[in-house]
């Protein structure tokens, strides 16, 4: 049984909608078995976290505190934390050459349409954030309920992969 939470890294191209929502949300649902990161591929200079994705995390009662956009270079280098499991969320960034993950974490890929690239209405705009919220609170909820011993390191990647089709 393990005593110390799952360590997942959720990464998208920019990291200011998708990945941020996904950190917030599996650290908010997570309550203590999982402890959520994200990152980008080459988030752009002085990325902040989505204006919008802040907005519907906050009303949905999500804790936005200490949500920061970064590089995943922060993950690949020495010092890095650990993580068992990286989640790519947009099809950009699954397609890209990842770095090297130190201790060689379980892959999955969840695709998500980008709701930041939504025109319209700014209601429109965050509606669009809303379905994205959704969608993924509905895979990290799957992932939630995979018992214990199915989250060991030889099972945990084919259950994160089984999950993209959710």
């Amino acid at each position: 049984m393990r005593t110390e939470p799952l360590r997942v890294l959720f990464l998208c191209t920019h990291n200011s909608a998708r990945s941020i929502l996904a950190e917030a949300l599996l650290n908010h649902l997570g309550a203590g078995r999982f402890r959520a990161f994200s990152a980008g591929s080459s988030p752009r200079a002085h990325q902040q976290p989505n204006p919008l994705a802040l907005r519907v995390l906050q009303g949905a009662g999500i804790a936005t505190t200490g949500l920061r956009s970064k590089s995943w270079d922060e993950f690949a280098g020495p010092g890095a934390p650990a993580v068992d499991l990286v989640i790519t969320v947009c099809d950009n960034a699954a397609g890209e050459q990842c770095p090297f993950w130190p201790g060689a974490p379980a892959t999955a890929h969840w695709s998500y349409p980008d709701p930041s690239e939504v025109q319209g209405s700014e209601e429109q705009k965050l509606e669009a954030f809303r379905r994205t919220m959704h969608a993924i609170r509905t895979r990290v909820q799957l992932l939630l309920a995979v018992p214990p011993e199915r989250l060991a390191r030889e099972t945990l990647q084919r259950e994160a992969r089984a999950l993209a089709g959710h």
